[in-house]
């Protein structure tokens, strides 16, 4: 079975660390290829800026909308580009057009969870409170201070805004 990223996919994992940008379409190719024909997995987030977080942390605080993340700026391993968040979609009128698909979790879902598991990423459907099922993060040996500490101290890659690793 031959697996084409789609470009929305491809996009998002440009914006990853570039230390995991690989990895990350290696495993997303490898997830698809477990996937039926019809069913494809596409990647919804990525980096997340700082900004982008702190708008997205008032959601359902002090903006209109429901509470999507108890992570503040700088809480979230989107904002070093060491997270993803995934959704599943569906050729619903097998028409080779892609149709996003809800949320729910199915055996395709685990499917691609206990896969991503195995190659080393951290499930948030795993977690014991707040359970965050689109979201997979690779932390490369980094606690969430210390990725912090490198933010705040400009510690970069080169002119970049990626942190050392």
């Amino acid at each position: 079975q031959t697996i084409i990223m789609d470009k929305i996919s491809i996009e998002r994992i440009q914006t990853l660390h570039p230390t995991i940008r690989k990895k990350a379409e290696q495993d997303y190719l490898a997830a698809n290829k477990l996937l039926p024909h019809g069913v494809r997995l596409r990647i919804t987030q990525a980096l997340r800026t700082w900004d982008e977080q702190t708008a997205l942390y008032a959601q359902g605080r002090t903006k209109k909308g429901i509470i999507v993340t108890k992570a503040k700026a700088g809480d979230s391993w989107h904002n070093y580009g060491l997270a993803i968040d995934i959704v599943i979609i569906l050729d619903t009128n097998n028409d080779g057009l892609f149709e996003t698909a809800s949320f729910k979790i199915d055996k395709y879902w685990i499917t691609v969870a206990n896969y991503l598991k195995s190659q080393g990423w951290s499930w948030g459907g795993d977690w014991n409170t707040f359970k965050d099922y689109p979201h997979f993060e690779l932390k490369q040996g980094l606690t969430l201070a210390e990725a912090k500490r490198r933010y705040q101290q400009r510690k970069f890659i080169g002119k970049s805004s990626y942190i050392t690793i």
